[in-house]
């Protein structure tokens, strides 16, 4: 197989929670925003919390289902400056997407004090693409695809306290494409492939109460270390070369709390805290010189992105109407990691609103089926002259998703 030479997919992702994360991964993480840590009670629990499996029913949980996303266009009304004497106009669309992300959920019933369980999720990706104008010699097509497998165990410690964890396989795939055709600059980019990493993840619950979850989750960081080959041109010539290129998938903390009334009515808090930072440059590698300095500018020399770690409020609220239709609703305030100063059009990232809704229905005491809903609503933006390395002078609108995820559920 190929692989992967992802120039900044892994910053350039699907904007549901600032860059390129995808949190919501089931119809209840959907339905309540991702404020879903700290009272968790499917089979999704295996991803979100694998800590609190340690507390479920005597059964077995599975949940399957699929999240169709619509990204619309990013809009940029401005110009492009490759030098103080090199100004051009680069008002543009970029494409709407459409894509869909299966997910698939398993609790085993309980050996014990122990338990485990498995997810297969896609907790990232991208598809964003400007096919003219000055936008396509940085990101004619950036496509990208993460897939992980995530089995998990818990051990119940006491009545009201367990732990969990588990291990992050993670498989990616991605083409990147630049094209300077229209541009003054005849250089062109053609790289894709794959890559599997690995990772891992921890989790704590306590109950103080029977009606109180206090939950703490950690996700680790996974570099990315792509190897392949890359295709680079210069006026139509052009050559392969072997490359690699490393970046990050940050590791993230999750402090969530829950309160429940009557059985029936929940509200949790979650405070999201993702590391960012370690994302510092974007450095490819070359098994040997680049020819000239035009390609050496564009394709080798290291780019500063210095992104800041972020912080994610969440409230989820469900309600259970009657015994079997059980409502959720959710909102969340992101923030992104992205600086203007090294902000490129592959992600013209921002802070967001992320609106949720939601409703499961329960058919009968084996299976059951939801539906949910999020809205994300990037804000607009503006870069001055001289604030943006890249050379970009003017305003970011639009962008942004609309998700909805359908899934069932079944117990036995």
């Amino acid at each position: 197989m190929k692989k992967t030479i992802l120039l900044s997919i892994t910053a350039s992702s699907f904007l549901i929670a600032g860059a390129y994360k995808i949190p919501e991964q089931s119809v209840n993480s959907m339905a309540l925003g991702a404020a879903y840590v700290a009272h968790t009670d499917g089979a999704d629990t295996a991803y979100f919390n694998p800590a609190n499996m340690a507390f479920m029913e005597d059964k077995q949980f599975t949940e399957v289902g699929l999240t169709w996303a619509h990204l619309p266009r990013n809009e940029f009304e401005g110009f492009q400056a490759y030098s103080a004497t090199e100004i051009y106009p680069a008002s543009n669309k970029s494409e709407i997407e459409n894509l869909q992300l299966p997910f698939m959920h398993y609790v085993a019933k309980p050996m014990g004090q122990f338990r485990w369980g498995a997810s297969l999720t896609v907790p990232g990706g991208l598809t964003k693409r400007w096919e003219s104008g000055q936008q396509k010699l940085f990101a004619e097509e950036f496509t990208l695809k993460v897939v992980e497998v995530n089995p998990v165990a818990s051990y119940k410690v006491s009545d009201n306290f367990a732990v969990g964890g588990g291990l992050r396989f993670i498989y990616s795939e991605g083409v990147v494409n630049g094209d300077g055709a229209e541009t003054t600059k005849p250089i062109k980019r053609e790289m894709e492939g794959d890559t599997v990493e690995f990772g891992y993840n921890l989790a704590m619950t306590y109950r103080p109460t029977s009606d109180i979850n206090m939950a703490a989750t950690y996700r680790s960081n996974v570099d990315l270390k792509e190897e392949g080959k890359a295709n680079l041109y210069l006026a139509n010539m052009g050559n392969q070369y072997d490359a690699s290129v490393t970046v990050p998938l940050p590791a993230a903390l999750n402090l969530a709390v829950s309160k429940t009334w009557q059985d029936k009515y929940t509200v949790e808090l979650n405070y999201e805290r993702t590391y960012w930072s370690a994302y510092e440059k974007l450095d490819f590698e070359y098994g040997s010189a680049l020819p000239n300095a035009i390609l050496t500018a564009a394709f080798d020399d290291p780019k500063d992105r210095n992104w800041k770690d972020t912080d994610t409020f969440r409230i989820g609220v469900t309600a259970e109407l009657t015994p079997t239709v059980t409502l959720m609703a959710g909102y969340a305030k992101d923030e992104t990691p992205v600086n203007k100063k090294n902000l490129s059009y592959e992600l013209p990232d921002s802070d967001a609103d992320i609106y949720t809704v939601g409703v499961r229905v329960k058919h009968n005491d084996n299976l059951s089926y939801g539906v949910a809903y999020l809205h994300d609503a990037k804000e607009s933006f503006s870069l001055a002259a001289g604030e943006n390395k890249s050379g970009i002078t003017g305003k970011f609108s639009g962008g942004g998703a609309d998700l909805l995820s359908v899934g069932v559920a079944y117990t036995f």
